[in-house]
């Protein structure tokens, strides 16, 4: 053993050569040489076997305000380092595919831990820490005739089951779900049991809604058969592999904020447009319907914090008068969630204001907005009510101003043009936007608004005029209007346009809007619907070249190119279906159904696209939440990586961004930050009293950059 001190600030540096005895690895002459630095902790891991390739390291402390963990994964020789920890005491343990749990020690940086992993004493026990794809790969799925009365068929049913409704909301296969808690009660069936569960708490009605009346209870047979045979002890079908490759070189970093009864939609941190907006500078949270205290967290210090977001009008609804259907297995009859602002969706904007879709008022609409009003958006369109709107919080001084919009909102993004126009979706039928420039130097929301309806150039003469309604028959001499309200917001860095996807629909689609030179006046757009084998869209994003990328409930990562395109982009034959050429589909990993192999049951919730190349991946690299594989998916040269959060278990996202803390120092400035968003926080590993967590992926050159 060799080592080489410096004083002062300057870097420790541990040369250790090991050879190991027969006893810890079952071989002999084994040596490995780690290098760490006074701020890391190396060492090997073997097992019985040897050397233990591709599992997770993981340290862990409870010495900061939040909690703070770090994971890495171990190279071809067993080696692991992980960097860069503050200094505090660690609890070290091991978890891979094919083991059980290590023993945890205790170890600081700068320290040398070498690991003890233990092989899998069953088949039942290296099941408990995989991904929860592959248990609910084990869910048979009704034939074609079952389904037969449901419009779209066994892909509805599927996508309903996924991304629509079920897995849109959290996790399915996780421990907690492939399970019935006991303090839900006893049953004649487990079937009953499903039928009750569902009904708990005060998502009850939007959960059971979907299954039993679109999807005519059929789900209920099927989960029920699912949980029975897990509790007889059936298995997975498949087993996963272990991390190779680029997912070797990823480090995850897992802190806590909010409140064990709330939940995260989506964070910021940055302005996408330039990544290096807000260096090492707090992440700000949106909890949507589970409360008004605004989450904060600060990376450098480990220190999370809230704010009380406000609304306008005193009289705004809150999710507390949500009734409970039924009392939840782990909250009882209490109301949990007590929501007035209701945000949904948070962006950072050059200047570092942050930017929300958040509810400052019941939903009836002021008359600016409103049939008779001289505004331009509303002589075409005038709109009754709008459901969420605008906030923006000035850190520095800490003032929440509202932004009271004619148009509901639900995701928002920035376009690149000189007013750094901010694009909301979620307008029931109409797509909103903000002249944020405008707005911040006048304060004048009406004047620096607009909203446009979703128009297609029907009869083709190049401009918009009169139209058929949605509800009305196509007229060749008539554009058109579609209904297909935006639920993803892309503005297209190449061209000035603007894309949406749609969600809750069959197939599903994305549209296209060109606001012209003078919206709403101006403004067409284009409609292009997913064509088999994809199906159900939900969350997508842009590249810098135009081209989209969508998450699909068919278990596909959708890439849609409208340079394919092959035929006319407009006209009476461009109604949805005319441009199949420009999509390619790209397989999520994972298993399939029984007899549904082409299908991953993996359900992503959202795609969104790293322009900037803040993980390091590369530029233009899409990225999909891995929703039953507690990560992400990253698709490098066609293929997917997979930078899993294997503690704790049951980690679930639904938006995230990626940040340049200091272009200067490679990869330990670079990252991408993922919360979880899962409505049931409590579901994770960790179980009740398990807060939300914010995860900060990294991607170094090798397993043991330090």
């Amino acid at each position: 053993m060799g080592i080489e001190k410096k004083v002062g600030h300057s870097i420790i540096t541990v040369i250790i050569t090991l050879s190991f005895s027969l006893s810890l690895t079952g071989i002999s002459g084994q040596e490995a040489t780690i290098q760490i630095d006074n701020d890391d902790i190396g060492g090997v891991v073997a097992s019985s076997e040897g050397p233990e390739a591709g599992v997770w390291v993981i340290a862990e402390t409870d010495q900061f305000q939040t909690r703070f963990s770090k994971i890495v994964v171990t190279d071809e020789d067993g080696r692991y380092v992980i960097p860069d920890l503050p200094d505090a005491d660690y609890e070290v343990w091991v978890r891979g595919y094919g083991l059980a749990d290590s023993s945890k020690i205790t170890a600081a940086p700068g320290e040398i831990a070498n690991l003890a992993a233990v092989i899998a004493p069953s088949e039942a026990v290296a099941a408990e820490v995989y991904p929860a794809a592959y248990w609910y790969s084990m869910m048979n799925l009704p034939d074609q005739a079952e389904v037969a009365d449901i419009p779209g068929g066994l892909n509805r049913y599927l996508a309903i089951m996924k991304n629509q409704s079920c897995v849109g909301c959290h996790q399915l296969g996780q421990l907690a779900t492939r399970t019935i808690p006991e303090n839900l009660g006893k049953f004649e069936s487990s079937e009953t049991a499903w039928v009750r569960r569902v009904q708990s708490g005060q998502a009850g009605p939007q959960m059971i809604r979907p299954l039993a009346s679109v999807l005519r209870g059929i789900p209920f047979k099927y989960l029920a058969n699912w949980t029975d045979r897990i509790a007889a002890g059936e298995l997975p079908h498949s087993k996963p592999e272990r991390p190779i490759g680029l997912e070797r070189n990823v480090v995850v970093t897992v802190r806590d904020w909010s409140d064990p009864k709330a939940y995260l939609h989506d964070l910021s941190g940055t302005d996408r447009r330039d990544p290096t907006v807000n260096g090492y500078g707090p992440l700000y949270g949106s909890p949507e319907l589970s409360t008004d205290l605004f989450p904060m967290l600060d990376p450098v210090k480990n220190v999370s914090t809230t704010f009380v977001a406000p609304v306008r009008d005193a009289d705004t609804p809150t999710t507390n008068s949500d009734p409970v259907l039924q009392a939840s297995p782990y909250w009882g009859n209490e109301a949990i969630w007590d929501s007035k602002a209701n945000s949904h969706n948070p962006m950072l904007d050059h200047r570092g204001l942050v930017w929300y879709t958040a509810r400052i008022r019941d939903s009836d609409n002021p008359s600016f907005c409103k049939e008779g009003s001289e505004h331009p958006s509303a002589q075409l369109t005038p709109t009754e009510s709008a459901g969420r709107h605008l906030a923006v919080l000035n850190p520095t001084t800490g003032e929440y101003t509202f932004v009271d919009t004619c148009y509901s909102t639900h995701h928002l993004q920035f376009a690149e043009d000189d007013d750094n126009t901010l694009w909301t979706s979620g307008g029931r039928g109409v797509v909103g936007w903000l002249n944020t420039d405008m707005f911040l130097e006048t304060g004048d929301e009406k004047k620096s608004q607009g909203w446009t309806a979703l128009i297609l150039d029907t009869n083709g003469n190049g401009k918009r005029d009169d139209y058929a309604e949605a509800d009305e028959p196509i007229d060749l001499d008539l554009d058109k209007r579609i209904t297909a309200g935006y639920y993803a917001i892309m503005p297209n860095p190449a061209d000035g346009s603007v894309w949406g996807s749609t969600s809750f629909g069959h197939p599903g689609s994305v549209v296209r809007l060109d606001p012209g030179s003078n919206p709403p006046e101006t403004a067409l757009a284009e409609l292009y619907n997913i064509p088999l084998p994809g199906f159900a869209s939900r969350g997508a994003d842009i590249d810098r070249n135009g081209v989209v990328w969508v998450s699909l409930g068919s278990g596909h990562l959708g890439q849609f190119d409208r340079k394919k395109c092959e035929g006319p982009l407009n006209g009476p034959a461009a109604t949805g279906d005319h441009c199949p050429e420009g999509w390619t589909f790209h397989r999520f990993p994972g298993p399939g159904f029984p007899g549904l192999p082409e299908y991953s049951v993996e359900s992503s919730y959202y795609t969104w696209v790293d322009q900037r190349n803040t993980l390091g991946l590369g530029a233009n690299t899409p990225i999909a939440t891995g929703n039953l594989f507690d990560g992400v998916h990253a698709l490098v040269n066609d293929e997917f990586v997979t930078l899993r959060v294997p503690y704790p278990l049951g980690f679930y996202s639904k938006g995230f961004e990626g940040r340049i803390d200091d272009p200067s120092i490679g990869w330990k400035g670079r990252g991408l930050w993922v919360p979880s968003g899962d409505r049931t926080p409590w579901l994770k590993e960790d179980g009740v009293g398990s807060k939300p967590l914010v995860v900060h992926f990294q991607m170094r050159p090798s397993p043991l950059a330090k």
